[in-house]
């Protein structure tokens, strides 16, 4: 399976970099498709696929790859312009319109939240009170003791219910009333509704409709593939900046902190050395999603609400629909059982096979400066690739100088004497 994850991952990326994204018009239901046999998909596993999602209670699914429409179904009554809710999906948008707020000048995510909210909207001593930024609500960092909540869905507001623990930016915890806390900051620092702001901040500019309501945002699935493919396209839509402060829209994507490296600002990152997961302290070895790209994040919700990001491969997966299984408020067994499918959609032939990838060696990773190989193929050159599939780098060489490049994450190909021979991502501070 591996084997064809590797061709399944490197078609895609190959494709990507000669091909610019797609973006739909921001009226009407026009959405350019994409044939799945285009991509090498077997018919016979794209119905598996579907049958699949529609098994797990699947109200709407959609796969998009370069902005465009491979895949889009609808199950039961549901249709093209039903609405759901996003649940705590709808935590990864609102790390975008907090990102636009800053960058509109209301707010700067590094104040107290009481400079907003004002002294004693805890019952923590002041001083420490005092400690709890806007950038720990959205990395889940506020030291507050989130066991007050009787359970991770259940959200309360007054002082008692936010007591102090331990000191902010010490410990990771799910905690949902702290982060919700934020769409009211919003409000107070801009002096507009919500829903609003967000439809005249984001929402206007790419074509999403929905609305917060009840700290629950709601739409059509199609809004949260436009969120995912604004993601995708690194905050800009048809060549229209939409998010510009590069740093923070790096930032939501990658570590936010070293307690749980598996979460950004309100997002979800895979492919990192641990992970922790709501309602519990344990540390997990491993990514959180070990059959998905490792570059991959996610905007995640309980009843397993889903927007898959995966810069790599330039594809954005949205599901929407009753839980899938066991329920969770994250990561569930949904999201390996889905990403096993999805690895193994190519029909290969004997001729297409990767060779097994011989075990890398890249150091440092994160880096600032320079990247080194070493392995036990001889390598004939490197490139380096940004999120947009564009390369930027290419070196004959087991070295690699990225002095001078953007912050953010990249893609490193590594090509031996025999050819293409691996991917890997690589963080560059």
């Amino acid at each position: 399976m591996r084997l064809i994850y590797t061709f399944f991952l490197l078609s895609l990326l190959n494709a990507a970099s000669a091909q610019s994204l797609y973006f739909p018009p921001t009226e009407g239901d026009e959405w350019a498709t994409l044939q799945s046999d285009s991509l090498n998909w077997c018919p016979e596993k794209v119905d598996s696929l579907l049958a699949f999602v529609e098994s797990r209670d699947t109200k709407a699914f959609i796969i998009l790859k370069d902005g465009k429409i491979v895949l889009e179904r609808y199950f039961g009554t549901f249709q093209q312009d039903s609405i759901w809710y996003w649940a705590s999906a709808g935590k990864s948008l609102m790390a975008a319109v907090i990102g636009l707020a800053q960058e509109d000048g209301y707010l700067d995510i590094n104040d107290p939240v009481s400079d907003y909210m004002g002294i004693g909207w805890t019952e923590c001593p002041p001083e420490k009170e005092a400690l709890i930024t806007i950038r720990n609500q959205i990395t889940m960092t506020t030291g507050l003791d989130d066991a007050v909540e009787n359970d991770t869905t259940n959200s309360c507001f007054e002082p008692a219910c936010f007591q102090y623990l331990v000191d902010a930016g010490t410990r990771w915890a799910y905690h949902n009333s702290p982060y919700h806390y934020t769409q009211e900051l919003v409000e107070a620092a801009t002096g507009v509704n919500l829903t609003l702001y967000t439809r005249l901040r984001l929402g206007n500019a790419i074509g999403m409709k929905g609305g917060w309501f009840g700290n629950v945002y709601y739409s059509k699935a199609r809004d949260m593939a436009r969120f995912g493919l604004l993601m995708l396209a690194e905050g800009q839509w048809g060549g229209t900046p939409v998010m510009t402060d590069t740093a923070y829209f790096n930032a939501m994507i990658t570590p936010s902190q070293s307690l749980n490296q598996s979460y950004g600002y309100l997002w979800w990152l895979n492919g990192q050395p641990s992970f922790m997961l709501p309602a519990t302290q344990l540390v997990l070895n491993g990514p959180m999603i070990p059959e998905a790209p490792a570059d991959m994040y996610a905007a995640l919700g309980k009843n397993d609400q889903k927007i898959y990001v995966v810069p790599s491969e330039r594809l954005v997966v949205v599901r929407q629909g009753n839980n899938a299984g066991p329920v969770a408020a994250a990561a569930s067994s949904f999201d390996n059982q889905l990403w096993a499918r999805l690895s193994e959609m190519e029909c290969l032939t004997a001729a297409a096979e990767v060779e097994p990838r011989p075990d890398w060696t890249i150091a440092p990773n994160p880096t600032t400066d320079e990247i080194r190989v070493s392995g036990k193929a001889d390598i004939a050159h490197l490139e380096l690739l940004n999120s947009s599939g564009v390369v930027v780098r290419n070196v004959a060489d087991q070295r690699m100088d990225v002095a001078g490049l953007v912050p953010g994450i990249y893609f490193l190909r590594i090509w031996t004497t025999k050819g293409l021979s691996g991917t890997e991502r690589i963080v560059i501070h």
